[in-house]
C-alpha cells in the first residue's frame, strides 16, 4: 500500500524558524517602521513641475517613477474642490509590477490573524493625506501649498488621519529634523499584531489601539481605556484602527441603504461624485466597509484624478465598466462616466428642517454635462425591501440630537446583521461539503472537498435561509443567483475553501501522529518506507511554509516519527536521508 496514494514527493528539508527569527527581524533597519507604513512623502507645488515629491522619508524606499507620479496627483484636491486651509483624504493606488514587497510576507503571521477586511494589501498602497493651502505673500502663486503622505498596505484609516492630525501642523512648522524623528519614533513600535492593545508613542502624546483579529466577536464593543496601566501621559484612545462615521457619510442617502449595500455586495461598478476629495474618500471607503466582515473582492479607488495611471483602462467605452468603485470630484468626470450604471452624485449637505436632505434615485438619462444635481443615478431594482424601521429610527435620532457615533453603531449593527443573514446560509452550506472527520485516515491521501453547487445550495434556503435571522422581505434566491456572478462570492469562495483544505491537512497530520507508524513499516520494503519518509517530510514542509493552524507539538511529534522511521533503515540509507 502506498502511503497517502500521492505522486508527488519533495526532497528538500526545511529549516524549522527559530523562535527569535521575528525579534531578529525587528531589528533589521526600518523593519518595525516598515510593519506598519512603507515609507512618508511631502509632496508640494513646484511653479516649473507642477505637482512633486519634495521628501521621502526613510530615503532608502525604492518608489517607482510611475508610484511617485501617481502618489504627487493623488496627494492633491483637484482645483475643483476649492480647499483652503487643512484638507484629509485617502486615496488608493495600484503598486507597480515587479516590486519588492515589504519586509513581511503576503502570508505572513499578521495576515493569519488579521480579519479578512483589514489584511495587507499584496498589490496596492494605501495613501493618507494631510493638505495645507495657505495663503503667502512670499510665494509667486500666493499660496503655500504642500500634503504629507502616510503610504501603507494597512487599511487603518482612523489610525494613520488620527496620527496625521498630530505630525502635520508640527512637520509644516519644523519641516525635515521633525519627520525624521517622527519616523524614528514609530520604529520603535511593536509590531501591529492582531488582538492585541498596543501603546504607540508619539511627539509626547500615547496613543492606545486595539488591533483588530479575526477572533474577535463581529460588532464587539470599541476599544476603552485600559485601567491597568499608570502610563504619563495617560494615552490617548482610539476606539477603533479603521472604522469611520458611518452616519455621517451616509447621512444623505440614509433611504437608500438597503440599494448600496446590494450594489457593494454584487461587487457592481460605481461612481461617487463628491465636492471635495474628504468626502468622495470617506464615501467609497465607508461602501466598501458596508459589507463587512465579507471581504469587498473588487477594486476601489476612495480618490481618482484624470492623471490615474489607470484612467483610460476605466474609462474605457469600448467594454463594459470594470467592478471598481470609483470616487471624483473633477465635474468633467460626468461625461466620461456617463455610460456607467451607477452614479452617486453628492452635494454639500442641506438641511430639511432639522433632517438631512435624502437625494433622490433618478434616470441615467437625467445625468447633464454641466450642473448635475445630487441624485442616486441608476436604473436598478433592489432584490431586497427596504427597512423603514430603521430609516425611521435613523431619522428620529437625529430630531433627537442622537450622537453621530451611536446612529453609526445602529447603522453598522444594521449592516453586520443583513450580511450575516446573506452569508450564513452560505456558510452552513459549504461546511455540509466538507468530507466527514472519520473519513480522514492515515494511510491515504485526505478526502476531497465536494465541489459547490448552486442549484443544492438554492434547495437549502427553502428551510435554512435568511428568513431564520432577518426580517427583510424580497427575492433572496435572486440575490443570491447575482452575487454567484460576482468577483466577491469568487474571492469569498476562494478563501474559505483554501482555509477548508488546509483544515483537511491539519486533521490529516494529527491521524498520522496518531498512527502506529513503526508497526506500518514492519512489513514494508526499504523502497516504501524511504517513500514514507520522503511524504512525510514534504507534509512537515508544507505545514510550516503555509503556516497552517496545526498545533506546534504536532509538528514535533511529526519531526520525532521521522527520525524514528529512519533509525529503522540501514545506516547507509541514513545516511542518506538526514543528509538531505
Amino acid at each position: 500500500m502506498d502511503p497517502f496514494d500521492s505522486t508527488v514527493t519533495e526532497t528538500q528539508s526545511y529549516d524549522k524558524p527559530e523562535k527569535g527569527a521575528e525579534n531578529t527581524a525587528t531589528r533589521l533597519p526600518w523593519a518595525r517602521f516598515s510593519s506598519w507604513l512603507e515609507c512618508v512623502c511631502v509632496v508640494t507645488f513646484d511653479l516649473e513641475l507642477g505637482q512633486a515629491i519634495e521628501l521621502v522619508y526613510p530615503h532608502d524606499v525604492k518608489l517607482t517613477e510611475k508610484e511617485k507620479t501617481s502618489i504627487c496627483y493623488l496627494s492633491f484636491p483637484d482645483s475643483y474642490s476649492g480647499c483652503l486651509g487643512d484638507t484629509q483624504f485617502s486615496f488608493r493606488v495600484r503598486q507597480s509590477i515587479g516590486q519588492k514587497g515589504c519586509w513581511f510576507r503576503e502570508d505572513d503571521a499578521y495576515n493569519r490573524d488579521a480579519p479578512g477586511t483589514l489584511q495587507r494589501e499584496p498589490a496596492h498602497y494605501y495613501g493618507y493625506v494631510y493638505f495645507r493651502q495657505v495663503k503667502d505673500g512670499s510665494v509667486k502663486r500666493g499660496y503655500f501649498q504642500k500634503s504629507l503622505v502616510l503610504v501603507s498596505r494597512l487599511p487603518y484609516v482612523n489610525l494613520f488621519q488620527s496620527l496625521l492630525k498630530l505630525i502635520a501642523p508640527e512637520y509644516f512648522e519644523k519641516l525635515e529634523p521633525c519627520l525624521e524623528a517622527v519616523c524614528n519614533e514609530i520604529d520603535q513600535w511593536p509590531l501591529p499584531v492582531p488582538g492585541q492593545t498596543l501603546n504607540l508613542p508619539i511627539m509626547g502624546v500615547v496613543m492606545q489601539v486595539r488591533i483588530p483579529s479575526k477572533y474577535d466577536k463581529p460588532g464587539g464593543s470599541p476599544l476603552k481605556q485600559s485601567h491597568r496601566e499608570n502610563l504619563l501621559p495617560a494615552p490617548v484612545v482610539l476606539p477603533t484602527v479603521h472604522e469611520l462615521d458611518l452616519f455621517k457619510c451616509f447621512q444623505s442617502v440614509l433611504i437608500h441603504i438597503q440599494m448600496l449595500w446590494e450594489l457593494m455586495l454584487l461587487g457592481e461598478p460605481v461612481v461617487v461624485m463628491a465636492p471635495s476629495p474628504t468626502v468622495s474618500s470617506e464615501t467609497v471607503l465607508a461602501l466598501v466597509s458596508s459589507i463587512s466582515p465579507l471581504r469587498y473582492c473588487c477594486d476601489h479607488r476612495p480618490y481618482f484624478t484624470i492623471h490615474d495611471s489607470e484612467f483610460k483602462e476605466y474609462t474605457s467605452r469600448t467594454q463594459a465598466p470594470p467592478n471598481v468603485i470609483l470616487g471624483v470630484t473633477n465635474p468633467f468626470f460626468i461625461k466620461t462616466f456617463q455610460h456607467w450604471s451607477h452614479i452617486i452624485r453628492l452635494g454639500d449637505l442641506k438641511m430639511s428642517g432639522d433632517l438631512p436632505k435624502q437625494i433622490k434615485v433618478k434616470k441615467l438619462a437625467k445625468l447633464k454635462t454641466l450642473d448635475t444635481k445630487p441624485g442616486v443615478y441608476t436604473a436598478y431594482k433592489t432584490f431586497l425591501h427596504k427597512d423603514k424601521a430603521l430609516i425611521k429610527r435613523l431619522l428620529k435620532g437625529i430630531q433627537r440630537k442622537r450622537p453621530s457615533e451611536v446612529q453609526s453603531a445602529i447603522l453598522r449593527r444594521h449592516l453586520l446583521e443583513l450580511t450575516q443573514s446573506f452569508i450564513i446560509p452560505l456558510e452552513r452550506y459549504l461546511a455540509s461539503l466538507m468530507p466527514l472527520q472519520k473519513s480522514v485516515t492515515p494511510w491515504k491521501t485526505p478526502p476531497q472537498i465536494r465541489p459547490f453547487s448552486q442549484e443544492e445550495f438554492m434547495v437549502t434556503l427553502d428551510h435554512a435561509g435568511p428568513q431564520l435571522t432577518s426580517v427583510l422581505k424580497g427575492d433572496w434566491i435572486g440575490l443570491y443567483r447575482r452575487f454567484f456572478r460576482s468577483p466577491n462570492f469568487d474571492g469569498w469562495y476562494r478563501l474559505r475553501h483554501r482555509e477548508m483544505t488546509q483544515k483537511l491537512e491539519c486533521l490529516h497530520l494529527e491521524v498520522i501522529c496518531e498512527a502506529d507508524l513503526l508497526d506500518w513499516i514492519k512489513d514494508k520494503s526499504e523502497v516504501e518506507i524511504v517513500d514514507l519518509v520522503l511524504k512525510l517530510r514534504e507534509k512537515l514542509t508544507k505545514a510550516r511554509r503555509q503556516q497552517l493552524p496545526v498545533k506546534e507539538d504536532i509538528l514535533e511529534k511529526l519531526e520525532r516519527y521521522i527520525q524514528m522511521v529512519i533509525g529503522s533503515l540501514p545506516e547507509d540509507l541514513q545516511a542518506v536521508l538526514r543528509r538531505h
